[in-house]
């Protein structure tokens, strides 16, 4: 249990204001790292940060908003300063989903989700690796894709172009960071219920889907703590460039 230990890194999380942030928060804090919480609402993340403290973990809420380059800036910054050293563990989370038909789609929802969704993960990957570059330390950073970025489904087209750009964006991660001691993996979630899916999960069409998963049910948040811990941790220390598709087997269902 060593390989898995995370006492004395620091660990950022983006969207760690609720859903599979707050849980993936929770379970580095309980791995030993100093959890860093960003999210663009600063009280949500002080309430998460008071109990992580008061389970016995380390917190710093800090506020960001993945599609500002200055408030990016700003937080890496604050982290500086506050805990004097970069992050060694970078979890890029944030997500959002407009969902309609592609044919449909507005522009400005067409650009609200690549901004969040795959430009944020570029402008916090980027701060994140050049702090631990200019440090000469090592980490590792962990983008979160989708399933949905290799099986297509109605209405998310969006959502769906912006994780496969995230997960081939690891990959290129991984070869340019690899010489600097930085891995670069992704996680790549099913249907897991968050503030993005939790109604359409809820609904008949969930239900459909459900029944198509091979373990014929979602998943919990717990679930994905395995491969957060092992990509976050020395136990990972030779993976860089890999996705880890937790999915109760729905990638491998037949057609």
């Amino acid at each position: 249990m060593e390989l898995f230990d995370l006492s004395g890194k620091t660990a950022l999380i983006t969207g760690a204001s609720g859903g599979l942030g707050a849980s993936f928060a929770r379970e580095l804090a309980a791995a030993g790292a100093h959890v860093v919480l960003a999210a663009r609402r600063l009280e949500k993340l002080e309430s998460l940060a008071n109990a992580i403290e008061a389970s016995g973990g380390k917190a710093l809420a800090v506020a960001m908003d993945v599609t500002d380059p200055d408030s990016v800036t700003a937080a890496f910054a604050t982290v500086q300063e506050t805990l004097g050293r970069p992050c060694d563990i970078i979890i890029n989370n944030s997500g959002i989903s407009r969902d309609d038909w592609f044919t449909r789609m507005t522009e400005e929802d067409w650009r609200a989700v690549m901004n969040t969704n795959l430009d944020g993960v570029w402008r916090v990957a980027k701060a994140g690796a050049n702090a631990l570059i200019d440090a000469g330390k090592p980490g590792s950073i962990i983008n979160i894709a989708s399933i949905t970025a290799r099986r297509p489904q109605h209405t998310i087209a969006a959502y769906a172009a912006s994780k496969a750009a995230v997960e081939h964006f690891t990959h290129v991660m991984a070869l340019e960071l690899a010489r600097y001691g930085i891995r670069s993996n992704a996680i790549a979630p099913g249907y897991f219920s968050t503030d993005i899916n939790d109604e359409f999960l809820e609904s008949e069409q969930g239900e459909k889907m459900r029944k198509r998963v091979p373990m014929r049910r979602f998943g919990e948040y717990r679930e994905l703590a395995g491969a957060l811990l092992l990509l976050a941790s020395d136990a990972g220390s030779y993976m860089t460039g890999t996705t880890i598709v937790v999915d109760g087997g729905h990638l491998v269902s037949t057609l």
